[in-house]
């Protein structure tokens, strides 16, 4: 049963779809005016684990992201300049042409850190006729009104606005946020509709002259075009909880009359060195210039390592903890490929403890995702399975092939859900094929020794080889294994 905790009632709350077996999920996309940074990592790395988790456990998920290509100002409300458009005018680029180009610096990055791309990729310029209908509605319904070629929805008109967020409207004085804009009734008021200002470049025709959309109603629009009146699911960051979220609810609430989202779920924050991320600090990071110095894998299973509820801290040195985490995976899955590769005699019960542990291991896994997607826990499940792997291949559990394989299908199928791809072992060097010709050369007269009976000299070749750093285990089933000890 999944379990997950749903930033509306502040529980965790059996998960059941509005319709079983299918799963409806939006979660907010990105404003195409700059690179993507680790920030954006957190975020779509974490829910594109929920996504594929989902459909692991049997659900058909129509998974929506949307692309804010306008409408989204500076100061997050209703106040400043369109971001897109004043970065657009820095670079004298028309703000499409800066659109087109971050469009695609997004899909890189979802390709980038293999995160499976949404089925729908909305972009909200799109959806101007859609908007003002919705608009029009709003305003006829009592819950908008009109103002200096504005529309502002009436909070006052909804009272269940702050159930999201738990702040309610007259905490909010006026001018202590933003500036009061004219005809405004009240500062916790926000813009559906915008006028135009002069000289602005992205504008639309409308019933209340030239404007363009708020940022709060493109995703209430584009979400409900996809998914219905009710989402399964809607994600997205901590910080989006208010005003952007409550906003929606607010609008799209009085739109239908139906509840708009079943289950709100909320990624943390992400830090660097434990200083909150931004560029007036000079610690802002784009997923460019992260990959840079670290693998994308190892981008995504640090971020897919933590709780996409939990704040996460970007280090190069916890990066380097978390790589050689990685490697030890890594490790387990080609010492059982090995194994599976080697000729051995086959051990049935051997292989029944081994298939044993790959069951246990997948339980133990799936127990953690069910409870609100717990990577953490997860991952350990992984670490638990190449342990008793590593046991097994040196020697343990000589010729487990049949349990080592449900191990490995294990490793495949869990690795899926959380995006990690296992690559093909290294190819040794030179001097390391060298090393390993000769180590297969004195093992074959080690065990000729030991074939005539020659225990002198067998534990004379295993005692220099132990001084040389190098562990010999002979198998119960004949055979013998090294390893650096």
């Amino acid at each position: 049963m999944l379990r997950v905790t749903n930033s509306l009632t502040r529980q965790k709350e059996e998960f059941v779809p509005l319709t079983p077996g299918h799963v409806g999920m939006y979660v907010c996309g990105p404003t195409v005016y700059d690179y993507p940074h680790i920030g954006h990592a957190k975020s779509y790395v974490s829910f594109d684990v929920i996504v594929r988790y989902l459909r692991h456990s049997g659900y058909t998920v129509r998974y929506v992201q949307n692309i804010t290509d306008v409408g989204h100002l500076t100061d997050d409300a209703d106040e400043g300049e369109d971001k897109l458009v004043r970065r657009a005018a820095v670079q004298r680029v028309q703000p499409m042409e800066l659109a087109e180009r971050f469009i695609a610096e997004h899909f890189w990055f979802l390709d980038t850190l293999n995160c499976v791309r949404p089925n729908l990729s909305p972009r909200a310029s799109a959806f101007i006729p859609e908007i003002i209908e919705a608009c029009q509605k709003l305003i006829a319904t009592g819950h908008a009104y009109v103002a200096d070629g504005a529309v502002y929805f009436d909070v006052s008109s909804f009272p269940g606005y702050g159930k999201l967020s738990n702040r309610r409207p007259e905490e909010q004085e006026a001018g202590v946020r933003v500036e009061v804009a004219p005809g405004k009734r009240s500062p916790a008021d926000f813009a559906l509709w915008k006028k135009a200002e002069p000289g602005h470049i992205l504008k639309w025709n409308s019933p209340w002259g030239e404007g363009y959309p708020g940022w709060h109603i493109e995703c209430s629009v584009m979400s409900m075009k996809y998914l219905g009146e009710t989402l399964d699911i809607h994600g997205g960051g901590i910080e989006h909880v208010f005003p952007h979220h409550e906003d929606e609810i607010a609008q799209s609430e009085s739109l239908t009359g139906k509840q708009f989202v079943r289950y709100w779920l909320h990624n943390g924050m992400i830090t660097v060195d434990g200083v909150k991320m931004g560029k007036s600090l000079g610690n802002f990071v784009t997923v460019r210039d992260a990959v840079k110095k670290h693998s994308p894998q190892l981008l995504r299973f640090y971020v897919a390592s933590q709780h996409y509820r939990s704040s996460t801290n970007f280090s190069d040195q916890l990066l380097a903890d978390s790589q050689r985490a990685l490697d030890r995976l890594y490790s387990a899955v080609w010492a059982a490929q090995r194994a599976i590769a080697e000729p051995r005699p086959e051990d049935q019960e051997a292989s029944k403890d081994m298939a044993a542990v790959a069951a246990a291991a997948r339980e133990r896994f799936l127990a953690a995702m069910d409870d609100d997607f717990n990577t953490p826990g997860a991952v350990a499940a992984l670490f638990e399975l190449a342990s008793e792997v590593n046991r097994f291949t040196s020697g343990a559990g000589a010729g487990a092939k049949e349990g080592l394989k449900q191990a490995l299908s294990a490793f495949n199928e869990l690795g899926e859900v959380l995006g990690i791809v296992w690559p093909e072992p290294p190819t040794p060097s030179h001097t390391e094929g060298l090393a390993s010709v000769l180590m297969e050369i004195l093992l074959q007269l080690r065990q000729e020794a030991r074939d005539r009976r020659d225990w002198t000299t067998a534990d004379h070749i295993r005692d220099m080889l132990k001084e040389a750093g190098i562990q010999l285990e002979d198998r119960v089933g004949g055979g013998t294994t090294w390893r650096k000890a």
